[in-house]
């Protein structure tokens, strides 16, 4: 049985369960209750576990196996995406809508899913974490209207997926092409994209076993990291340009982390 963990105000610290101790049915299940606090969020990603639950539900923490991940050199772009991309003048930035760009995943209607599992708790919980300068978005614009973004949250030299949308045709996937993009720059190597689906292998994505993402997403955590806002050092990027990122050509659009 998944273990039952305090409240905030009983242990603000509570240890998780070991990971690999987590349910093979339902996969990856591991404890249950606790709180969203930053500190319990921050532990939980840096140990390879995450929140994931529906409202009414009692709070779920999950660490799956296999476990989806994406290299930042390994995002897959198709030549006919990459051509259509050159005569595109959207742009791209970095945490200058997160609150936006959550509550447009919270929003988005999911293929086979009849509600969101992110919360209003859930957007709470991860507007925290901006302001601590931990979680992030990647906003895709078209003059002024948002077309796509994804948000997640970063620790160390790692970065953990959550969700993305997308508004207009290829919104999603000019995020994701240009996270990577940022990421590689900043010799960070590896996204956490959590659970599998045809359309993140689509895009690239692979399946780590579970003990080798733990093992190395774990010790990228546990780098030195520098939180704080990501608008600078990420600029305005012309979408344009990621056409000719050095990322794989092959595959076609998708979502990443457990959404669209």
């Amino acid at each position: 049985m998944p273990i039952y963990l305090p409240e905030l105000s009983d242990d603000p610290v509570a240890p998780f369960p070991d990971p690999r101790t987590a349910l093979r049915d339902p996969d990856g299940l591991l404890a249950m209750g606790g709180d969203l606090s930053p500190a319990r969020l921050l532990t939980a990603y840096s140990s390879g576990i995450f929140p994931w639950y529906s409202e009414g539900q009692p709070l779920l923490w999950w660490s799956p196996d296999p476990r989806t991940v994406f290299l930042t050199n390994g995002v897959h772009l198709s030549r006919r995406f990459r051509r259509d991309l050159r005569r595109s003048d959207w742009t791209v930035t970095a945490d200058a809508a997160f609150r936006q760009v959550i509550d447009n995943c919270a929003q988005t209607p999911r293929a086979g899913q009849p509600g969101t599992w992110i919360t209003r708790a859930m957007c709470e919980a991860y507007d925290g974490l901006h302001e601590l300068g931990y979680a992030h978005s990647i906003e895709v614009w078209d003059g002024v209207i948002l077309v796509g973004g994804l948000y997640g949250v970063a620790i160390g030299r790692m970065f953990f997926g959550e969700s993305m949308f997308s508004a207009a045709p290829g919104g999603s996937k000019i995020a994701l092409a240009a996270l990577a993009h940022h990421l590689d720059l900043r010799g960070w190597p590896l996204i956490d994209a959590q659970v599998e689906n045809a359309h993140l292998m689509s895009l690239g994505a692979m399946s780590w076993p579970r003990d080798r993402f733990l093992d190395i997403a774990g010790a990228l955590a546990g780098e030195e990291g520098e939180p704080g806002t990501w608008s600078e050092r990420f600029g305005r990027l012309s979408a344009s340009c990621l056409a000719d990122a050095p990322v794989v050509t092959t595959g076609a659009a998708g979502p990443i982390g457990r959404g669209t």
